[in-house]
């Protein structure tokens, strides 16, 4: 491995590799990076300690009608929408090989932008984005047409299409998977792609686009518009040249955009929302491992994930034992340097996400939910957003801890007495994104795991999955679904041809 390639070991050397970053902010456009059109700029700023990282454009919608133009002209010409699934299946493999090459920067940017621990940008997100674009490439010609049964004299061919212009518009708390979610399966199938980073994580939404050129990707294909979602993104859900929108974030935009696909052409619009996700722990389980995947469920990512374990359902009579495994557990998510390779939690996106916990810590008391530990902002970084692995046991079903996203390191605990009671528990709630279910009893298992209205549901296990299975959700969770083959039907169109050969 060269000096070059080397990745850095200590916090040290990450803060020595970022001095030498030269951090792109433009937006991408037609194979350019440009500025915006009004020449409009907004500070991207590290969670880490509140210091800015570089100016990156602030596009509006002048912005996306030029992009918009681009794409369309671009899939019409059928540089890419026409080219055969093999050679853009190379081009696919290639943008893959180039992000884990550049693995040590896409890795600290996603690191300095979200304020995430490097160590998670390391080992999950930088080969999770590879692995998903490069999987995407290689299933697009595995894929085949049909021919439907019919008498002699006719023949009738199923046909997938590609839809045409794409605008994905993808969160902040994993900016890198999320692009990598959309990208794979939409580029794959021959689609021009619009993406919109969320407006304080563009840095490697942007970086992608200019790996994605230098794996021959063709100019006008892939086209990245950082900016506000109030301003551009209503653009872009509005606009009557865009095909397909696909988003992640949270339910109240997600709704806000199917009311803008219903006032402009009927866009296709794929949802993956918020969650409020519970984790069952019945007594037969193996409390030691479930215990420390609790932890993991909610503490992870600073509890900014959308599928946090957030709701722990604890049956009664191992409810004091379980919650004190859970609150050892926790104890390894001390808040720390984003770039410190130990670090397991690092900082809250923004001042803003820093008072949405503080206000829900703040709720829980005051309706009478028990402060187990935690409860209070950490001294990590100064300048930076931090707060303690959260705790509260004592929570009903009715507080609002245990039925509001809060996007943060808080865990509500509830307690039930029958497999029943957890069920119906676990599903009183508008979302229905993920869940989990821990017992040594698989038919209890299963029963729980089918009765949960849940997109994923996760036996023995929390988080567990790959590039080959779906992810989604049911209820106010959304619609559509990321990730393996199912994703690729979402960003085509069936055509039928008949034929008479008679």
């Amino acid at each position: 491995m060269s000096e070059q390639t080397k990745t850095p070991q200590s916090l040290q050397e990450w803060q020595e590799l970022a001095a030498t970053l030269e951090i792109e902010g433009r937006a991408f456009i037609n194979g350019e990076y440009v500025d915006a059109l009004e020449g409009k700029t907004r500070p991207s700023v590290n969670p880490a300690d509140g210091k800015e990282l570089a100016q990156v454009a602030n596009c509006g919608p002048e912005d996306a009608e030029r992009a918009v133009k681009v794409a369309r002209e671009t899939f019409e010409s059928g540089v890419w929408s026409k080219m055969p699934p093999t050679a853009r299946k190379k081009i696919m493999v290639r943008f893959a090989e180039l992000i884990e090459e550049n693995k040590n920067e896409v890795a600290l940017l996603e690191s300095l932008d979200a304020g995430k621990p490097i160590g998670d940008c390391m080992n999950v997100d930088v080969p999770g984005a590879a692995t998903t674009i490069g999987w995407s490439g290689e299933a697009v010609d595995k894929i085949y047409d049909e021919v439907a049964p019919t008498g002699p004299d006719d023949l009738a061919l199923i046909q997938r299409m590609p839809l045409g212009v794409v605008a994905a518009i993808v969160p902040w708390n994993f900016p890198l998977s999320t692009t990598a979610w959309k990208l794979g399966p939409a580029l794959a199938t021959g689609n021009s792609v619009i993406l919109k980073p969320a407006s304080n994580t563009p840095l490697t939404a942007l970086k992608l686009a200019g790996l994605a050129k230098e794996a021959g990707l063709p100019d006008g294909v892939l086209n990245v518009l950082p900016g506000p979602g109030s301003s551009l993104g209503k653009a872009l859900g509005l606009h009557m040249d865009i095909d397909c929108l696909t988003f992640t974030g949270s339910t109240e935009v997600g709704k806000t955009l199917t009311e803008y696909s219903g006032q402009s052409n009927l866009k296709r619009t794929f949802l993956e929302l918020g969650g409020k996700s519970p984790n069952i722990v019945f007594a037969d389980a193996d409390l030691d491992k479930a215990a420390e995947a609790a932890a993991l469920a909610v503490f992870y990512n600073q509890g900014e994930t959308c599928t946090a374990g957030t709701r722990l359902l604890v049956e009664k009579g191992i409810a004091a034992e379980f919650v004190e495994k859970v609150k050892k557990a926790a104890q390894v998510f001390k808040p720390g340097h984003p770039q410190d390779p130990s670090t397991r939690m690092g900082a809250l996106i923004d001042q803003s996400q820093f008072d949405t916990v503080e206000f829900y810590v703040a709720k829980g008391l005051e309706q009478g939910a028990q402060l187990v530990c935690g409860g209070q902002p950490a001294d990590a970084v100064a300048g930076g957003h931090y707060y303690e692995p959260t705790i509260f046991s004592g929570v009903t079903g009715d507080m609002t801890i245990s039925r509001e996203e809060i996007f943060g390191p808080v865990l509500s605990v509830l307690e039930f007495e029958s497999e029943e009671e957890a069920v119906q528990i676990a599903n009183d709630s508008i979302y229905g994104l993920a869940a989990g279910v821990w017992s040594k009893d698989i038919g209890r298992a299963h029963r729980v795991a089918r009765d949960m209205r849940a997109g994923s549901v996760w036996i023995n296990n929390y988080f567990g999955g790959d590039i080959t299975v779906p992810f989604g959700g049911f209820k106010q969770s959304g619609n559509g679904r990321d990730k393996s083959l199912h994703a690729l039907d979402k960003y085509s169109e069936l055509k039928s041809t008949w034929i008479d050969i008679s």
